[in-house]
């Protein structure tokens, strides 16, 4: 986003995340006797599979969600079936009820598939980020302001929401507010790397404009 620009929109911004652990126990054997184990590998094959129809089959298609499997572990070793495994990864979406529903049919599918194979299954899902969502009658206010200190132009008052996550959504759950986004650095340009990557470096060109715009909402909006 380039410098200076700022940016935000009413009702969901960024998304909720989840963590998940998903434990198989199934029973382990030689490789060369599959008939006498019980495959975790192949449940949880299966099951990251299955996983994927969440988004596809269970969710609105209106909404927007994410399963994303991103770690898988066993017990076993090159020659052998092993006794277990776990798989790893998180859930993101926008609203509480997609949220609580991903993790309703992952429990589902996840006990079914593996009680199906003769085998157990244990999920541990924390909530780690509610979803930040912005209340609509905020942010026309954080929109006049933004146009107040870099003109209209430079303002996205419907920017699109990202499947990022921020703690700020658990403050906007019980306190009127918007968030907003102010621009680090456009491609090619100082401060355009991302922030969760070793190479973020803050421009501090943008601090004025933080400022200002903060200033302007508390001479608005606040008693003389």
């Amino acid at each position: 986003m380039p410098a200076g620009y700022i940016a935000t929109r009413a009702g969901g911004i960024m998304a909720s995340e989840d963590n998940f652990v998903i434990r198989i126990h199934g029973r382990g054997g030689h490789a060369a006797r599959p008939q006498m184990a019980v495959d975790p590998l192949v449940i949880a094959a299966e099951i990251i599979l299955a996983l994927q129809t969440i988004v596809g089959r269970s969710v609105d298609p209106s909404d927007s969600a994410v399963v994303s499997c991103t770690e898988i572990h066993s017990d076993g070793i090159r020659n052998a079936i092993p006794s277990h495994v776990e798989i790893k990864g998180d859930t993101r979406s926008y609203s509480p009820q997609v949220q609580s529903l991903l993790e309703r049919r992952m429990r589902e599918l996840c006990v079914g598939i593996a009680a199906a194979h003769g085998a157990t299954c244990e999920v541990e899902y924390t909530h780690e980020f509610v979803p930040t969502v912005n209340w609509p009658e905020c942010v026309p206010i954080a929109i006049r302001a933004a146009q107040a200190v870099v003109g209209p132009d430079n303002v996205d008052g419907n920017v699109s929401p990202m499947m990022i996550s921020e703690d700020f959504g658990a403050f906007l759950r019980v306190v009127p507010g918007a968030f907003v986004f102010i621009g680090n650095g456009a491609a090619g340009t100082s401060g355009s790397v991302p922030l969760h990557n070793a190479q973020y470096d803050f421009n501090d060109e943008i601090l004025p404009i933080g400022a200002r715009y903060f200033a302007e909402l508390v001479r608005t909006r606040l008693p003389a």
